[in-house]
């Protein structure tokens, strides 16, 4: 376990960067939960695809899924960065 004090500015950057890269993954499940969500909603509503609603509906009910993946998996890395930096 590393002191706050003891970080160098190199060590430092590199737990921010860490940080940075955690939310970077958390938005992109967050993108493709909206995607997910937004394209089943649009089959659904849209007449033109009637043949493809068990497809609507497997998208709509997988999104939340994606997202509570990202959301566990972005909490997870965060107490992982701050038990292992003592941050």
């Amino acid at each position: 376990m590393i002191e706050e004090n003891s970080l160098t500015t190199r060590d430092w950057l590199a737990i921010e960067r860490t940080k940075l890269a955690n939310e970077r993954t958390f938005l992109a499940y967050f993108r493709t939960f909206v995607v997910f969500l937004g394209t089943g909603l649009a089959i659904l509503k849209l007449e033109l695809f009637t043949e493809l609603e068990t497809f609507g509906i497997l998208l709509v009910a997988t999104s939340p899924v994606i997202l509570l993946i990202g959301i566990i998996r972005l909490f997870r890395v965060k107490q992982t960065i701050r038990k292992h930096y003592k941050l």
